[in-house]
C-alpha cells in the first residue's frame, strides 16, 4: 500500500472512533502530526489505533501510564494535547 493510501486509512480510523471526545483527541493528533511520519511512526499509530479509546484517552491526559510499546516521542506528542482545536 502506498504512503498516501495508508495515511487516508489512518485518518479515517483516527476520526471515526465512536465518541466526539476520542475523535477530537486522536483525530486531532493525526491531523497535526502525520505529515512527517515515516513507516515506523505509521506502524506505531496503527498499533495505537487498535487500543481501546478509554485507554488511549487516559494515556493522553495522564491518568494511566501507557504500555512500554507506546512510550517515546510519539506518546509525548500525543500527551501534549496542544493539537486539539476547540471553539470558545
Amino acid at each position: 500500500m502506498d504512503r498516501e493510501h495508508r495515511l487516508k486509512r489512518l485518518r479515517f480510523r483516527a476520526w471515526h472512533r465512536g465518541t466526539r471526545e476520542a475523535d477530537m483527541m486522536i483525530g486531532g493528533f493525526f491531523d497535526r502530526h502525520h505529515q512527517g511520519w515515516d513507516a515506523g511512526e505509521m506502524d506505531w499509530f496503527e498499533g495505537f489505533l487498535e487500543e481501546q479509546d478509554v485507554d488511549i484517552m487516559a494515556w493522553g491526559i495522564g491518568t494511566q501510564k501507557p504500555p512500554e510499546r507506546f512510550r517515546g516521542p510519539m506518546m509525548h506528542a500525543f500527551q501534549s494535547l496542544d493539537y486539539i482545536e476547540h471553539s470558545k
